[in-house]
């Protein structure tokens, strides 16, 4: 098993801290360091800054928004980002959700597993240097009847075949990621729940004639270092509180969905009650301490090492980290515990 650390939202006032953090994370030979975007900072320009500032590390999107880019386009900012970084770019990519994808980018959520198809058969096709042509249901290229012309990337990637991962939460898109992906990107990833979900992976895998040997299965989980277990789970309250219950609309929340789908529905709808009604604190108190101690790293080195057997069982292969307390010096130590603990467990790649 391999880590990774994951860099979250930028422009949220610890911009630097985020910058050592990933320079740390690097001089310990962590695997990938992974940013995000929602409406705020957009990962690609964040990530062409890290990698400007690190010399091993690979850099990721998680994830780039599908409604976000087309499809062109994003092969594009891959391309470039593999270049500019020396072949050490991760391109993970997701559909967002209804409120972010029609609200801010203007783009309907309707058939989200159609359109993610398309989306990376294209962004495929264009990093291969095919030249770029296709007839489906959301992308037709080049337009007919009009001066498009079937056109080829310019740029050449590093690599030959650059990394796709998905951001896959429901049954219906874990197949798919298992089908035309070549990783998977895990929120609120549960060893006890994980069967469920790598059985649709599998079957996603089945349909491509693959196995999941060479899937890269990357769960971004919270790490909270500290010998009180209940004061270690606080500060991951609000970041769950804010995805179960924040994270949507009432009707159409992924991640209270899949909260409920792992044993927590009579939690789950009471944090959504909470978090609409914008009492922000009673939805992260509302957050079962059993749901945080199963989807983080929570208490001291040895609790943590051995919790990292039960994710390894289950076929984590990149556990990406995101350090969730502390001062920066604090959370730096956290990046090096992590690679202390990973060894001492025996489960370093």
């Amino acid at each position: 098993m391999k880590l990774g650390i994951n860099l979250g939202y930028w422009g949220a006032g610890n911009d630097a801290d985020n910058l050592a953090l990933a320079r740390e994370a690097d001089r310990l030979g962590y695997a990938v360091a992974w940013a995000a975007e929602a409406y705020g900072s957009d990962a690609a320009t964040v990530l062409s800054w890290v990698a400007a500032q690190t010399d091993n590390i690979d850099v990721g999107s998680a994830i780039f928004q599908i409604p976000g880019r087309t499809p062109a386009n994003t092969a594009m900012t891959a391309a470039t980002l593999d270049t500019l970084s020396g072949g050490r770019f991760r391109l993970g990519l997701g559909v967002s959700g209804p409120q972010v994808s029609e609200g801010w980018h203007g783009v309907r959520f309707n058939k989200p597993l159609t359109r993610t198809r398309e989306y990376v058969a294209i962004v495929r096709k264009a990093l291969a240097r095919e030249r770029l042509t296709y007839e489906g249901e959301f992308f037709t290229l080049p337009l007919p009847d009009g001066p498009g012309k079937a056109l080829t990337l310019t740029v050449h990637p590093v690599r030959e075949h650059l990394p796709i991962y998905l951001a896959a939460v429901g049954p219906k898109n874990l197949e798919l990621a298992g089908e035309i992906a070549d990783g998977w990107l895990a929120i609120f990833y549960s060893p006890e729940y994980a069967d469920e979900q790598l059985a649709h992976l599998r079957a996603g895998r089945e349909k491509a004639g693959l196995t999941l040997d060479g899937f890269d299965i990357v769960p971004t989980v919270p790490v909270v270092l500290g010998k009180d277990v209940s004061a270690c789970a606080d500060p991951v309250r609000a970041y769950a509180a804010l995805y179960i219950g924040g994270m949507g609309s009432r009707d159409k929340n992924f991640y209270n969905a899949l909260a409920a789908r792992m044993g927590y529905e009579e939690a789950a709808g009471q944090i959504q009650d909470l978090y609409l009604g914008r009492d922000y604190a009673g939805a992260a108190a509302a957050v079962p301490d059993d749901f945080i101690d199963r989807t983080s790293l929570i208490g001291p080195p040895e609790r943590i090492r051995d919790r990292l057997q039960a994710y390894a069982d289950t076929g984590v292969t990149t556990l990406t980290i995101a350090v969730y307390s502390g001062t920066l010096d604090e959370r730096l130590e956290t990046v090096r515990q992590m690679t202390e603990i990973l060894d001492a467990a025996g489960l370093a790649e």
